[in-house]
């Protein structure tokens, strides 16, 4: 891709939430920046997050990103989907999940991502193009981003008593993608316990806006690293 022409992206994302950042914050803020079109494509299947819990197994995700990629040789894709929750190990398991216990979020980050793009290179082979796919994990959970500013998300979601409760856990941690991914310490049921049931794909969009992507950028350097390398299409120059 060169001259005149900008390129089009297409993100690969785990649910509703993210689908709605993507056509509402993340999309527009592409757009104006030079990009030609910045669409969201649902890789998990809702029936089987509604039964089993989290994404599909790899080998089905990686066949749709290869599909994607052999079909529209003109295009970029990458993907946004929660550490936290990957399946593991066995046939639906996805690759680079073998950490050391006293990794961070950023190098637990780039051992998923590193395992993931190898296999996506394997199976598109040589000829291909890396840089047309660009891999992101959200570490360790999309809504960790509504910790980018603690005070903006109580108000949003109607407890601004629940701000100041917010910011001592983040105390705890060096950035939000820090904030640990247990089933009872990941950063949405933390969120959960504080405020109670939310409208996770509305109030969490209506949040994330009001935050905005400078701030979220700069309290989630993992998060700001892949923007800039979207940024960076949007310019020509490609990662």
């Amino acid at each position: 891709m060169s001259g005149s022409v900008t390129p089009r992206l297409l993100i690969h994302v785990e649910g509703q939430t993210e689908e709605n950042f993507v056509n509402e914050v993340l999309g527009p803020h592409l757009i104006t920046r030079g990009l030609h079109s910045v669409g969201a494509r649902l890789i998990g299947n809702h029936q089987e997050r509604i039964h089993r819990g989290g994404i599909r197994a790899w080998s089905t995700v990686r066949n749709d990103i290869v599909r994607h990629l052999r079909e529209d040789r003109t295009c970029y894709a990458t993907t946004m989907v929660d550490y936290y929750g990957l399946p593991k190990r066995g046939r639906r398991g996805w690759p680079g999940q073998d950490a050391p216990d006293n990794a961070n979020a950023i190098q637990k980050a780039e051992l998923v991502e590193s395992a993931i793009t190898q296999d996506i290179r394997n199976h598109l082979g040589d000829r291909f193009n890396s840089r047309r796919f660009i891999l992101f994990v959200m570490m360790h959970e999309f809504k960790a981003l509504l910790f980018s500013n603690c005070s903006i998300t109580a108000d949003v979601l109607g407890v601004p008593s629940a701000g100041p409760w917010m910011w001592s856990i983040l105390e705890s941690f060096q950035t939000p993608e820090e904030i640990n991914d247990s089933a009872e310490t990941a950063p949405s049921k933390r969120i959960q316990k504080l405020v109670g049931d939310f409208q996770k794909p509305v109030d969490g969009i209506l949040a994330l806006m009001k935050i905005g992507l400078p701030a979220i950028r700069t309290s989630c350097p993992h998060f700001g690293d892949w923007l800039g390398k979207l940024e960076q299409l949007a310019v020509g120059q490609p990662p």
